[in-house]
């Protein structure tokens, strides 16, 4: 699993890493539509896995929990908050798939 892990983060990089290339809007859209899908996208998963994480900490933590690890259970579910609210990019990606005369590019004029 770890493996597994550490290649979709791989993955993502070599996302983050394509687009800085400056494709295309069309080249890069669908690139996109998995990534921020509203039901099982980066934002959703991410948001899940942080929840899990949360809880995870919180079932083995030691009782009486320490300050600190309160803390760090509650960045951990507010983060996956945050993150989760981020699965609204969605309708972003799916209105610029419907605009696709707006990125082209046009030619340069003869001079």
């Amino acid at each position: 699993m770890p493996d597994q892990v550490r290649q979709a983060t791989r993955t993502l990089a070599d996302l983050a890493t394509y687009l800085r290339t400056h494709p295309s809007v069309e080249k890069a859209v669908p690139l996109l539509v998995p990534l921020l899908d509203e039901d099982s996208g980066a934002p959703i998963l991410l948001g899940d896995i942080l929840r899990s994480a949360a809880r995870l900490v919180s079932q083995q933590a030691a009782r009486p929990m320490a300050d600190e690890t309160r803390q760090i259970i509650d960045g951990l579910r507010e983060a996956a908050q945050e993150i989760t609210d981020w699965h609204v990019l969605h309708w972003d990606v799916q209105r610029l798939s419907a605009m696709p005369g707006e990125f082209a590019i046009p030619a340069p004029e003869d001079q």
